[in-house]
């Protein structure tokens, strides 16, 4: 093979260069040793790379369109190189997020474009699952950070840092809130509770969250955007981030519910969570600092 990560390096040193001498020099190397491995590279390759005939070697038209290429090469060996050494310091081969659907709107785009930067060859999963799921996926170790609303009880096998908060609204369809009203009077409990429910769920028929699941009747899915879709329908009501809804309350077709006797908001933290019964890897360290200081940069400018 012609091209090596070697002869790549000395072939770009001596154009940047513009000599034998003094790409030796920012190789830490002879001059002779420079001039030979162009020469091999040359011989290789079956092309002349550098006009010798002046005081300086001048690049050919076939070094020129051989250098884009050579400068991509030797930026994916460099990332292969730090790649290995961050392995080497326990970075991890794949960084997997599992977000309840609720929360895809929520702070970790920011973190994970940062980490591309910081670790171009890391891989990166993120999967979408009930809150209930999306910490099984943690425990069973198919996750590394779960991304999920505060949980009702602190679980000694968790460690967490709070991201953000979010605000759930109970919206119904216009049609099922007329149909569900009471002649001149708002909505008490009672229409809550006789009322199907469309709940975001774990596919785990025996796991429910009781905070957010209210009626006798549910209708469960493991997709938010399922459930805006019952819920536009007029099959139920739900509970979903205020931040999701705003356009269709704004166009009419959910409504915000008018309690007469509690309020129609429910704010949670946010947190990223992982398992203490397992070492955290460079990545997710690093993506809870980054959220963790989005956070505080987002408390700093709100007491401005």
């Amino acid at each position: 093979m012609a091209f090596t990560s070697e002869n790549v390096q000395v072939f770009l040193a001596v154009l940047d260069r513009g000599s034998f001498s003094a790409a030796a020099r920012a190789l830490g190397r002879v001059p002779s040793a420079v001039s030979m491995a162009i020469a091999h590279l040359e011989a290789e390759l079956n092309l002349p790379l550098f006009d010798r005939r002046g005081r300086e070697p001048q690049p050919t038209a076939a070094a020129r369109s051989l250098e884009p290429q050579a400068r991509l090469l030797a930026a994916q060996l460099q990332q292969l190189k730090a790649q290995a050494l961050a392995l080497t310091q326990g970075l991890e081969s794949r960084l997997t997020l599992a977000i309840a659907p609720e929360l895809l709107a929520a702070e970790w785009r920011s973190p994970l474009a940062t980490l591309a930067q910081e670790h171009p060859l890391l891989e990166v999963e993120v999967l979408a699952a009930p809150q209930t799921d999306a910490l099984a996926l943690l425990h069973a170790g198919r996750a590394n950070l779960a991304l999920v609303f505060e949980r009702p009880s602190l679980d000694g096998r968790e460690g967490f840092q709070e991201v953000s908060s979010e605000i759930l609204v109970a919206v119904m369809a216009p049609t099922l809130l007329a149909q569900t009203l009471q002649a001149g009077a708002g909505l008490r409990e009672e229409q809550l509770t006789n009322t199907r429910q469309i709940v975001v769920a774990s596919r785990d028929l025996a796991a429910i969250d009781t905070r957010f699941a209210y009626a006798r009747h549910c209708w469960r899915t493991d997709n938010h955007i399922a459930a805006l879709g019952l819920i536009e329908a007029g099959i139920g009501w739900g509970w979903l981030p205020q931040s999701f809804v705003r356009s269709q309350i704004a166009a009419g077709t959910l409504v915000q519910m008018p309690f007469d006797n509690l309020t129609n908001r429910l704010e949670l933290w946010v947190d990223v969570v992982w398992s203490k019964e397992r070492p955290l890897g460079l990545a997710a360290q690093r993506f809870i600092a980054l959220v963790s200081a989005g956070r505080a940069a987002r408390k700093a400018a709100e007491n401005l």
